[in-house]
């Protein structure tokens, strides 16, 4: 009796586990498919040597849909956003670029987002940008989806 009790406290306490909020947001994104991402960075390195400090940024232009930012927000808070505006199909137009901690659409709306948050600038309604988990383990961050 005791065995079934614990393995149903467990069921019902593995079962409130999903993935985060970002994620469900877009899911229902009808503009992004979401692409595997699986990078590990190790801060050692001097091409990701910039993420050590906070306020700093760096793009790694060959993943996710159009280039994936890191932000290191406070050495311990680190964001990883894909810079494919969310709100528009891929297109030649839909790659953003940075200015600061804003990440700008080229397209004709001029939709812009802050990289520490994903959030439109103007907008709330709008999808917020395409969030990916990402974890520092001692000198090593590991972004996924």
């Amino acid at each position: 009796m005791t065995k079934e009790i614990i393995c149903l406290m467990a069921f019902i306490c593995l079962s409130g586990c999903g993935t985060d909020d970002s994620n469900r947001i877009n899911a229902n994104n009808p503009y992004l498919n979401t692409p595997l991402v699986n990078l590990s960075l190790n801060l050692n390195l001097p091409q990701y040597n910039l993420l050590k400090y906070p306020g700093n940024y760096l793009v790694l232009s060959n993943q996710g849909l159009k280039g994936v930012v890191v932000y290191n927000v406070n050495n311990s808070l680190y964001t990883a956003f894909d810079l494919a505006d969310p709100n528009h199909t891929p297109s030649s137009c839909s790659m953003m670029t940075l200015q600061g901690v804003i990440a700008q659409c080229a397209c004709n709306d001029n939709n812009s987002y802050d990289i520490v948050t994903g959030q439109h600038q103007n907008d709330p309604q709008t999808y917020p940008m395409l969030a990916y988990r990402i974890t520092r383990s001692g000198d090593n961050l590991n972004i996924t989806n």
